[in-house]
């Protein structure tokens, strides 16, 4: 049975000043030597080195002691040389200072400051044992001074005799391994940067680049050309009705015929107008040919929702009420089938601003006209009565027959009051002439007798529902009435010759300030302005929905 030593000794050998060979345990201790001192005289243990002879030194000599200085100015610190003699002692060389340690080394090709050669300086002992584990400890025996000519030699550990194959140990020291912890930190990281980034790229290419390059793919190459038709005009109103109204100076043109304007903008918009057209000049069968691209042809027989969609992207109109100006453009595949399209909108145009005023100055002029034709119906129906009581009445004027009679009557009483006064004075005489008393007496009752004849006639003319009073009144009434209706009648033909006049300001001009020109190179596709335009698009839906995916996953994870 094996018992386990008590107590492993490891034998270090500490750095000398100045030690002897290797191999030679009572070599006495030499003084340490500094960088800036001296080199220490070789010891006469070391018979390999010849002792200087006070003669010239060998070229060997003056190069060594060259290297040597040159060694000096390294600026090396007091570690690094006491390393090197290590070194230099594990390697079974004599150096005659640490500096000279040094030269010997790099002479032989050894760094003497490299980590691993320090580790190589802890070797076992011959009589050590292994660990429990099987593999032998560097420190197991340390090296102990015993007394004798040995006792003073401080020896360095030894390298590990291999006698076996050994494992390398697994133990580093907490830098290197925070070193090496950081340095797979940054691999992974960028491991995940360019894993990420090549996502990215893909994602660009599939999202975005595959579907610009195929828009501008169709642009460049399979679009069919369209040629666009310019075309303005403006609705104008009939010249000199500026100035009819309270505000009709004030207004400019462009204003007064905003709402025509908007009118005929939207009738040239409208699925009536493409109607139109298609029915004149055949709209669907132009767009129906086997030549146009797929996505811009219609269906061999199209219904009117697919042909209005075609018409709205080919025909586009604009109103500016700045200037009162309606733009109007017409594509085609066929300039001279483009400018057909517009000359024809034109006239359609045309048509509406005329049915437009007409139907204005209709309803005008229909109210106005049934006004005046009702007032003068009433004038003639008071006129008629009028004559109708005058045919009636025994006299076609009843008030001058009374006043006739009124001024009869009070002429006899004047002249029965003068003739009562000459009776009066001729009776006051004292012998009075009696047949001047008797003639005025006569006369006196003829003129009573008239009067009071008179005052029977003024009597019966007056009373009763058939007297001239009444006849009169009805007359005076039928007159009045008469009189009033004439002035209505009148007032009637002023309103209908203000609605003549209003009437013409409602007469509307379509007068075109562009003609429509057949175009010779064609003006859409814009190839590259649509493929920038599709770029942008794709882009900006993709960078939406990535946004709201991350959105979405940092809520939920979260």
């Amino acid at each position: 049975m094996t018992t386990k030593p008590k107590a492993r000794k490891f034998r270090i050998k500490r750095s000398a000043p100045a030690l002897g060979s290797a191999g030679n345990d009572s070599a006495p201790e030499a003084p340490q030597a500094r960088p800036a001192a001296p080199e220490p005289t070789p010891k006469a243990a070391q018979p390999a080195r010849p002792a200087p002879t006070a003669e010239v030194a060998s070229p060997a000599q003056v190069a060594s002691e060259n290297t040597i200085e040159a060694i000096r100015q390294e600026g090396l610190t007091g570690r690094q040389l006491r390393m090197a003699r290590r070194v230099a002692q594990k390697h079974e060389l004599a150096p005659t200072s640490d500096f000279d340690a040094v030269r010997l080394l790099r002479a032989k090709g050894i760094d003497p400051f490299q980590r691993s050669n320090m580790l190589e300086l802890v070797v076992p002992q011959a009589g050590a044992e292994p660990h429990e584990g099987g593999a032998p400890d560097a420190f197991a025996n340390l090296p102990a001074q015993t007394g004798g000519a040995g006792a003073a030699r401080t020896q360095l550990p030894q390298t590990v005799p291999v006698k076996r194959q050994q494992l390398p140990s697994t133990e580093v020291s907490p830098a290197e391994r925070r070193a090496e912890e950081i340095r797979n930190i940054q691999r992974d990281i960028a491991r995940r940067r360019r894993k990420k980034t090549g996502l990215l790229l893909i994602r660009l290419a599939f999202f975005v680049m595959l579907p610009t390059f195929l828009a501008g793919y169709y642009f460049y190459v399979i679009a069919t050309p369209m040629y666009a038709t310019k075309s303005e005009f403006l609705i104008i109103q009939n010249e000199g009705s500026g100035g009819a109204g309270p505000l009709g100076g004030l207004l400019p043109t462009q204003f007064a015929t905003n709402s025509d304007s908007i009118a005929v903008q939207g009738f040239l918009q409208s699925k009536d107008a493409m109607l139109r057209l298609d029915r004149d000049v055949g709209f669907k069968s132009h767009f129906t040919q086997d030549w146009i691209d797929p996505i811009q042809r219609l269906s061999p027989d199209p219904t009117n929702e697919e042909a209005y969609k075609a018409y709205k992207k080919n025909v586009k109109i604009g109103y500016d009420p700045t200037e009162g100006m309606i733009r109007m453009e017409v594509a085609a595949a066929d300039p001279r089938v483009s400018a057909d399209f517009s000359r024809q909108l034109i006239n359609y145009a045309e048509d509406r601003v005329n049915n437009l005023s007409a139907q204005k100055r209709d309803d005008q002029m229909a109210d106005a006209r049934a006004g005046f034709e009702r007032a003068e119906a009433e004038r003639r129906a008071a006129q008629e009565n009028l004559v109708r009581l005058q045919i009636e009445g025994s006299t076609l004027d009843p008030e001058a027959v009374i006043a006739s009679l009124r001024t009869q009557i009070g002429n006899l009483e004047t002249q029965i009051i003068e003739k009562r006064i000459e009776l009066a004075s001729l009776l006051n005489n004292a012998r009075p002439n009696q047949s001047r008393v008797d003639g005025a007496r006569g006369v006196l009752e003829i003129y009573e007798q008239q009067l009071v004849l008179l005052e029977n006639k003024m009597t019966d003319v007056s009373q009763g529902e058939n007297s001239l009073a009444e006849l009169a009144a009805r007359i005076q009434i039928a007159q009045a009435d008469l009189a009033s209706r004439d002035m209505m009648m009148q007032s009637a033909l002023q309103q209908m010759e203000q609605a003549r006049v209003e009437a013409s300001r409602q007469v509307r001009y379509l007068t075109i300030a562009v003609e429509p020109v057949e175009s010779e190179e064609p003006s859409y596709p814009r190839a590259f302005e649509n493929t920038i335009l599709a770029f942008i698009v794709f882009a900006g839906i993709y960078l939406m929905i990535s946004l709201t995916a991350s959105i979405l996953r940092e809520q939920v994870t979260s």
